[in-house]
């Protein structure tokens, strides 16, 4: 998959996409995130990329034409979305249709924003992180790239382990335990330790459905509540 991110801090898109799952995935040719400075297309030499806004206002804008000519000479993979307040909300859902993709691009906005004619005539949509206001695109695009590339095949040692992370199906992930298996007195579950794999799977399932009700109550509204069989799952572990 090849990710395009134009920024005009391109150093902190590159550190990052080169550290752990990421930057293993690049080096192994499974990803291939290119990023491309908006100032290398100013048209001059102070190498401007923004100006103050016709009308008058406080801030300033991105200049139109560095971002036209550098999105028309790398020629990147669509959609390119614009990260933007006013975008779609990124959720998992849309983090593995992304990732189902062979690519897709980022637009950093700096300062105000774009200029308009960006947004109506080049760009394919906007994606938000949260209603937020940061002071750049780069922080959304390092989260977009975490929460995508992750997702593509290849990019985790095993490709089952998004399966059951949380949001997968509309449910909080259930709790984790490792080594040792008593801390302070605080010991891990007995079923984890049972061997019984089926009643494992039964307890995961229902941990995650008790935790979602208690911290996300409006994952399961939307999932249109409890079933049945997760009532009757619930009430085998007194939950």
């Amino acid at each position: 998959m090849r990710i395009d991110v134009f920024t005009i801090f391109p150093s902190m898109i590159e550190g990052f996409a080169a550290q752990s799952l990421l930057g293993k995935a690049q080096d192994s040719g499974v990803l291939d995130v290119r990023t491309h400075d908006l100032r290398e297309f100013a048209t001059d030499v102070h190498r401007s990329v923004d100006d103050s806004p016709f009308g008058g206002g406080a801030g300033m804008v991105l200049l139109p034409e560095p971002v036209f000519a550098a999105v028309e000479q790398a020629e990147p993979p669509r959609p390119l979305l614009y990260l933007s307040p006013a975008g779609r909300r990124l959720d998992q859902a849309w983090a593995r249709e992304l990732a189902s993709t062979d690519g897709f691009s980022l637009l950093c906005g700096r300062y105000e924003g774009v200029d308009e004619r960006v947004r109506e005539h080049l760009v394919d949509g906007e994606l938000s992180i949260g209603d937020y206001v940061l002071g750049g695109g780069e922080v959304a695009a390092l989260v977009v790239l975490e929460a995508v590339g992750r997702l593509v095949p290849g990019v985790m040692g095993n490709d089952t382990s998004a399966d059951d992370e949380s949001f997968s199906d509309g449910l909080l992930e259930y709790p984790h335990y490792t080594r040792p298996a008593e801390l302070r007195g605080w010991a891990v579950p007995d079923v984890l330790r049972s061997g019984d794999h089926g009643k494992v799977a039964r307890w995961r399932r229902a941990q995650a459905l008790a935790r979602t009700r208690s911290q996300r109550p409006d994952l399961l509204d939307a999932r249109g509540g409890l079933t049945d069989d997760e009532v009757r799952l619930l009430a085998e572990f007194d939950l």
